[in-house]
């Protein structure tokens, strides 16, 4: 688990010209260790960390006056306090999460102060003060303490193309004491504004400010887009490239050039994946029994229960248990309807049996951050003589809709867990810390691949 620590800025972060950021990066370094007794700063970098982040979330709370952290594109407990903090100010209920309430309220709030005459030469302006809950510190400030880095964050802005605007900083954890003496192993960030015609523009200097020799990832926070020159660069700049298929617009097209970047050889790592080793672990423990063992072949009914909205989820944990089962798809047909229901129809080589699969999108009051998690998952069998029936779920009333669906069939019923580290800047942190390519991962999306481009038009 990655513990976060006391964070240390060194200063606030400083407007520079795109020529001058090294300079003054290397003016942060010299003008804090030449200034402070008893505590020292270490400029250090083990890799490279681009974040593409269009979600203007961040830059909207620090530009209030809500959020004081780094612009890293991590949506961690410092970002949550900070939304909880302006839902409070604003009157709004305060869940820590992003909504549109809370991003339209705080657009307007940020128009309303450059029109009240508090916009400086810049076009920019300085924001009231204020105290936001102290609720603990981001996943960032944690992988900063483990391995600093340099953090470059893009955010593509809408409007005219005015180039691109530069911030640089540096926050330190505090993670080192010595007699009479703490030392901060501190992060880089280097914070660039523009169209995304304007980034492009300055594609070269990008892959510049990449330290060179060290390793090197990108998050792209949205669709992939291998028409956009900014995307192609960064990507055959960078070692992995990082996604999350739960903010994909359109999953399953998304799904497939995903797995076109893995044909070309192209090291991806997609953080929705790794939200299924749960159940993934889950599924393969119900057969290990060595009394249970030979019930794996009976399975030919599978059921997959998902929160309504992001097909991700559920394809790819489809494509990693058709890989381990040996099944080949065959079709795949939208029926549609309340539960988005979809069946995908498989055959097993080896004997010629025939499975179905069905998806189905659950319409959930409460929704989970997450779009598209898995719910609940049934696998059993048209031969009632077999006891293979088995039925995970991640919460009571999934369990409840698959029991009922069970038939004569007694399932085998476990619960999943959700777990802390499962959570977007906890899977990130890990992703950073251990990469390299997922075999599995690779193998699963092709035959997910496989199975979308069945798909009847």
């Amino acid at each position: 688990m990655i513990k976060s620590l006391p964070l240390v800025s060194l200063q606030a972060p400083t407007d520079v010209s795109l020529e001058d950021i090294e300079s003054q990066l290397q003016q942060i370094w010299h003008n804090y260790n030449s200034g402070e007794e008893g505590l020292m700063a270490s400029r250090a970098t083990t890799f490279t960390f681009v974040v593409y982040e269009p979600e203007e979330t961040q830059q909207l709370l620090a530009a209030l006056g809500f959020y004081f952290g780094p612009i890293d594109g991590i949506a961690g407990p410092r970002t949550l306090a900070a939304v909880k903090s302006a839902q409070k100010k604003y009157g709004l209920e305060a869940t820590g999460k992003a909504n549109e309430k809370i991003l339209n309220r705080l657009r307007q709030e940020y128009q309303a102060g450059k029109e009240n005459g508090a916009a400086t030469s810049d076009g920019e302006w300085t924001p009231l003060p204020y105290a936001l809950d102290i609720e603990g510190s981001g996943v960032a400030d944690a992988i900063a303490s483990a391995n600093p880095c340099r953090i470059i964050t893009l955010c593509p802005l809408a409007g005219a193309d005015n180039g691109v605007t530069a911030q640089v900083s540096a926050y330190c954890p505090i993670n080192k004491q010595k007699k009479n003496q703490s030392s901060l192993v501190c992060c880089e960030y280097i914070t660039l504004k523009g169209t995304t015609e304007a980034l492009e523009r300055i594609g070269g200097m990008i892959s510049a400010l990449m330290i060179s020799e060290l390793p090197k990832f990108i998050w792209w926070k949205t669709t992939p887009d291998p028409e956009y020159g900014l995307f192609q660069r960064l990507v055959s700049d960078c070692d992995s490239l990082i996604l999350d298929s739960s903010n994909f617009d359109d999953p399953e097209s998304d799904l497939v050039r995903v797995t076109e970047f893995i044909h070309k050889q192209t090291p991806v790592a997609d953080l929705n994946w790794r939200r299924l080793s749960s159940w993934q672990e889950l599924t393969a423990e119900a057969f290990d029994p060595p009394e249970r063992r030979h019930l794996i072949g009976e399975i030919d009914r599978v059921t997959i229960d998902y929160q309504k909205g992001n097909t991700a989820q559920a394809l790819m944990f489809l494509g990693w248990l058709a890989g381990r089962l040996q099944w080949r798809p065959l079709t795949y047909e939208y029926e549609g309807g309340d539960y988005d229901i979809r069946r995908v129809h498989f055959i097993r080589d080896e004997d010629q049996r025939e499975i179905e699969a069905e998806l189905a999108g659950i319409p959930t009051a409460d929704w989970a951050e997450v779009s598209g998690d898995l719910i609940s998952l049934r696998l059993t069998s048209t031969n009632l003589d077999a006891d293979c029936c088995t039925v995970l779920c991640s919460e009571t009333t999934g369990c409840m809709r698959m029991e009922a669906g069970g038939g004569a069939q007694s399932c085998r019923i476990q619960q999943v867990t959700p777990l802390f580290d499962q959570e977007t800047e906890q899977l990130l942190g890990k992703q950073l810390e251990h990469w390299g390519r997922d075999l599995l991962y690779e193998q699963s999306m092709v035959l997910t691949a496989e199975i979308i481009e069945k798909k009847k038009s």
